[in-house]
């Protein structure tokens, strides 16, 4: 009865939050078409020219037999109407998700496990790169598949290099060679004898790097943009953000160091014209976003960026290189690892014509063309010989050898992910306006962050049993 209530309310919210229609909200539809097929939706949050792309592989499944139609949907916010659908009794049989959101998922009952189903059609981690069959698992269940898969990595502007008198095909190997680089691309106004001169960092006097009275005008790099990754800085530190089972490990030797390292750029050139400068960029998907601009060198980024290099800044000459650790020796080639993934809502009416279409998607032809559109590397083990020589982004097997990384990382597969991130966030400003030092910051967000990691584990333990005899039905 609540769950019906909570619908009602949620129906006559919708167009004031934007929820997509839910149990009860719409009007009762066939599951047939009019030649008899079953209907399969599929909810997905791509649109432009990703969704064009996953689009014209649902063509080619739709024409290929005559069985099963899939109709896809763009849906804004999927990850929470998702999970309203779900509790309502009425979700679509697929769903476009994220890679990091399967723990949510799995522990709501949202999701359904598909190790069944993935046994009958002979699939297996052995089909995958290792990284995406992993993301795509939890408490040793399979829950979803990928569908497009990411990694990060150094971008660099190669004109910017050539005027620093750096050698634009040689991207920096180690960080502290990354540092070294970025003082020389960093270029500052400075007040000398009354006149405005613009100088790089490098050139500056020991008493005016000191005083930091200039104003920046280009910067090597910005650890802090764009500011999606700050909590993973540690893995370039051969950190880790927990040990895999039931402690938080915000606070380690190698995360405090990342953090120093973070935070020693506002030392360097100042926190107040570190903000006046960031305050100046413009959206990230714009010819303002500060890398697109040519105002900062070197980035971060992941394999999408191409696609944005060439809508915005076609001209631009630049690079793609694993992004340097601190001691490559011992961690070399690290990266973070994500992926789209396509799920099976829990109680889809129609999760074995849902899974077929995943199949499909996952299949060698089909994988590569959604890649391809997407602009993406497959996350298949073994891609056609020619998917590289026809692929757009000249770097992209950067992006596809950092993915066979020993050292390819992602996010703790834990429910909390998110308000992790918040604290982390927060340990990360507190840091870097001086408020506290890296380890203090670091401690207060492990303690908070284990404590409400603790009270999941209790709930964990009580239903495990349960819940593990349910996955396995």
């Amino acid at each position: 009865m609540k769950i019906r209530l909570f619908l009602v309310f949620v129906c006559l919210s919708a167009a004031g939050i934007g929820i997509a229609f839910v149990g009860g909200c719409a009007p009762t539809k066939s599951d047939k078409t009019a030649d008899g097929r079953t209907i399969v939706t599929y909810w997905e949050k791509w649109t432009g020219f990703e969704g064009d792309a996953m689009q014209a592989i649902v063509d080619d499944f739709n024409k290929s037999q005559d069985r099963i139609f899939v109709e896809r949907l763009p849906v804004s916010s999927i990850d929470r109407k998702i999970m309203l659908a779900t509790a309502g009794g009425d979700p679509p049989d697929i769903a476009g998700l994220w890679s990091w959101a399967i723990a949510n998922y799995a522990e709501k009952g949202a999701i359904t496990p598909l190790n069944k189903m993935l046994a009958e059609a002979g699939i297996s981690k052995t089909n995958y790169i290792p990284v995406f069959w992993d993301l795509c698992s939890y408490r040793g269940f399979t829950w979803a598949l990928p569908s497009t898969p990411a990694t990060m990595a150094l971008h660099w502007n190669k004109k910017m290099f050539r005027e620093a008198g750096l050698d634009p095909d040689v991207p920096p190997k180690s960080l502290d060679e990354l540092d070294a680089m970025a003082e020389k691309l960093t270029v500052v106004q400075i007040d000398r004898k009354g006149k405005k001169a613009r100088v790089r960092y490098t050139d500056l006097t020991p008493e005016e790097k000191e005083a930091r009275d200039f104003s920046i005008v280009q910067l090597g790099i910005s650890p802090a943009e764009p500011g999606w990754y700050n909590q993973m800085w540690g893995y370039w530190f051969g950190g880790r953000l927990w040990d895999s089972d039931r402690k938080i490990t915000a606070n380690s030797p190698e995360n405090a160091a990342a953090l120093d390292w973070f935070v020693s750029y506002p030392r360097k050139y100042g926190l107040r014209n570190m903000q006046t400068f960031g305050a100046t960029f413009g959206n990230f998907s714009s010819p303002q976003n500060p890398f697109l601009a040519g105002r900062i060198a070197m980035v971060i980024q992941g394999v999408w960026m191409y696609n944005f290099i060439s809508k915005y800044s076609p001209g631009m000459e630049w690079g793609a290189a694993p992004f340097p650790s601190k001691d490559p020796a011992k961690t070399p080639n690290v990266t973070i690892a994500e992926c789209d993934v396509m799920a099976i809502p829990k109680g889809a009416r129609h999760p074995k014509e849902a899974f077929e279409f995943i199949r499909y998607v996952n299949s060698q032809a089909p994988m590569e063309k959604l890649c391809i559109g997407q602009r993406k590397f497959s996350p298949l083990a073994i891609c056609s010989p020619d998917f590289v020589q026809k692929h757009p982004n000249p770097f992209i097997e950067v992006f596809s050898d950092l993915a066979r990384s020993e050292n390819a990382l992602y996010v703790p597969q834990i429910s909390i992910w998110n308000e992790y991130v918040e604290e982390m966030n927060v340990a990360y400003d507190r840091a870097n306006i001086g408020a506290k030092t890296p380890r203090d910051a670091l401690t207060i967000a492990e303690e908070r962050v284990q404590w409400k990691f603790d009270r999941i584990m209790r709930r964990w333990d009580k239903v495990k049993e349960e819940r593990i005899k349910e996955w396995s039905q």
